[in-house]
């Protein structure tokens, strides 16, 4: 705003009977007002490939359709509704499927992208040509744990930049931080593990898939100030509401904040039933209300428009409804301290558990929980 442009806010806002300070409030706030994104976009993995070779040349295919679909729904959203697109989510597996039948080295082998290269060139460039701040859920390399992946939520923002990397935390196979978690510690710093990205649309914080129904995740990003959460997945769709749909709602109510959640519109490929998942994805107000929710197949129908400026109003006002503000964190942490079941450091020597094993590991801390008296 211009010394003029804020001397005239000062006099219209007089004439008003509001102060200078809270007309350009109000200015501010119409500025946070943005389109938000759901891509619904079909899973073409590269289980089916048998080398390495066709299973990029795959995945630079399914970079360049979605890349397309992102760019016209981006064209197309601000001429129905006027406002710019500034956030998109893609599903879970958008771009590689997940492993079916490949061991864990073969998958990394096959579907891991390196952090940096030319895949990951690519994502900034969709980005980019979109003009938005784009999550990506994908498989990734390391070279601090070079004989490991992870799962990473990635956020790219429009001039290409990397905002927020999130690794998944809780997966039965895939492996966690938490799996390495010293060394992870050490590598990267308790700040990386639950990140959130300071951007002008907003503050944003990630989780992945099946760990919307964990509410320590979205949870610990809201902590930090994170107001959008994004939510890649890939989920059976329904046409009454599943446990992951209702944990989508708690999550926007408990936490004030909004919801954009992209499901994959079927995987095709392989011998599961292709639209086994599809649908639902979703956006969602803070008090869990859909804003916008797409059927079945590739659509672009999950959009809405986010009031970022209206949802800090929100978050600022004292009252019942203000949980964030309620919560006596301090009270909870030595019961989370005692309950510490689960294992960390699984794969503390930085090679890869087989699936038998991370079974075996997860009836362990089902057995300690027994000898405990939490399960019965």
């Amino acid at each position: 705003m211009t010394r003029r442009e804020l001397l005239l806010s000062g006099v219209a806002a007089a004439v008003a009977g509001i102060s200078a300070q809270e007309a350009m409030s109000a200015t501010e706030r119409q500025s946070l007002r943005y389109g938000a994104l759901a891509l619904q976009v079909l899973c073409d993995p590269v289980n089916q490939d048998n080398s390495l070779k066709d299973a990029h040349r795959r995945i630079d295919a399914n970079i360049a359709r979605v890349e397309g679909q992102l760019i016209a729904a981006v064209r197309y959203l601000k001429g129905f509704n006027g406002y710019d697109i500034k956030l998109a989510v893609l599903p879970e597996y958008w771009m590689t499927g997940f492993p079916y039948g490949e061991t864990r080295e073969e998958w990394q082998a096959k579907a891991a992208v390196p952090m940096q290269g030319r895949i990951p060139d690519m994502l900034a460039k969709m980005a980019q040509g979109a003009g938005v701040y784009l999550c990506s859920n994908q498989y990734e390399t390391d070279p601090n744990f070079p004989e490991l992946y992870f799962q990473s939520n990635v956020i790219y923002a429009p001039n290409g930049n990397v905002v927020l990397r999130y690794r998944r935390m809780i997966s039965l196979y895939t492996p966690s931080p938490y799996d390495v978690w010293d060394a992870y510690l050490d590598a990267y710093g308790a700040e990386a593990v639950f990140p959130v990205a300071s951007t002008e649309i907003g503050t944003l914080g990630t989780m992945a898939s099946e760990e919307v129904l964990y509410p320590e995740i979205a949870r610990a990003v809201s902590l930090k100030g994170a107001e959008v959460l994004l939510h890649p997945t890939s989920e059976v769709g329904a046409p009454g509401l599943t446990p992951k749909h209702i944990a989508k709602k708690a999550r926007a109510v408990e936490n004030i904040a909004y919801v954009v959640s992209a499901n994959s519109a079927k995987i095709i490929g392989t011998t599961i039933a292709s639209a086994s998942t599809d649908a639902m994805s979703i956006l969602l107000d803070c008090n869990g209300r859909t804003l916008a929710e797409a059927g079945f197949g590739e659509t672009f129908a999950a959009n809405a428009v986010l009031d970022i400026g209206a949802l800090r109003e929100t978050r600022r006002k004292p009252g019942m409804t203000n949980t964030i503000s309620r919560l006596p964190s301090g009270a909870f942490a030595p019961e989370y301290a005692k309950a510490e079941y689960v294992t960390k450091n699984r794969m503390g020597n930085g090679k890869m558990m087989t699936h038998g094993e991370a079974r075996a590991d997860q009836e362990a801390v089902i057995q300690r929980m027994v000898d405990s008296g939490v399960l019965k």
